[in-house]
């Protein structure tokens, strides 16, 4: 049975609160997350051909995604401002599929995590390639959404159990 730690985002009166760091030590901290976006075979086509109206799909979807991890304090109410080091964002592309996976890695030398980062840049690149190409495809699907990795801190390393529907992309 595994056991579960206690919810660190509630006090002891149950109120919600930002967890305080203040005395955990700075580690470099690395997180890993994925996820993709499905589409028509005829929205594929027009991603690879770089024939989307609005222009390069992919290069402005790893534009938002870094931009998406610099954002996730602001968007994540009990998230800590973090002063990134490292984004890292890559797309694979599966034509049989008419798929298009995203893996963003971010990092920081810090008392807390970043995982929270990756997944934010994760939607934020994924959001943007359904927003370029939602004129021709509002049936796209963002499925797969989840942390693959991280390091560092009092936990240590951690990698999701492997799976086949998810690509994976090293820390």
């Amino acid at each position: 049975m595994i056991q579960m730690n206690p919810l660190t985002h509630f006090n002891a009166a149950g109120q919600a609160h930002m967890v305080d760091v203040g005395d955990k030590p700075e580690t470099r901290r690395v997180a890993v997350a994925t996820g993709h976006i499905t589409m028509l075979p005829a929205t594929f086509a027009l991603l690879q051909g770089g024939n989307a109206k609005k222009g390069d799909v992919i290069s402005i979807a790893r534009l938002a995604a870094i931009q998406g991890t610099k954002q996730t304090a602001n968007l994540i109410p009990l998230c800590h401002p973090l002063a990134l080091t490292r984004v890292n964002v890559d797309f694979s592309v599966d034509e049989a599929l008419s798929r298009v996976d995203i893996f963003v890695t971010s990092e920081t030398v810090g008392r807390t995590g970043v995982e929270m980062e990756a997944l934010s840049g994760v939607m934020a690149g994924l959001l943007t390639v359904y927003d370029m190409l939602k004129a021709v495809d509002r049936g796209m699907q963002i499925d797969g959404v989840r942390l693959l990795e991280k390091q560092g801190g009092k936990s240590g390393h951690w990698q999701a159990d492997s799976d086949d529907s998810a690509p994976r992309a090293p820390c």
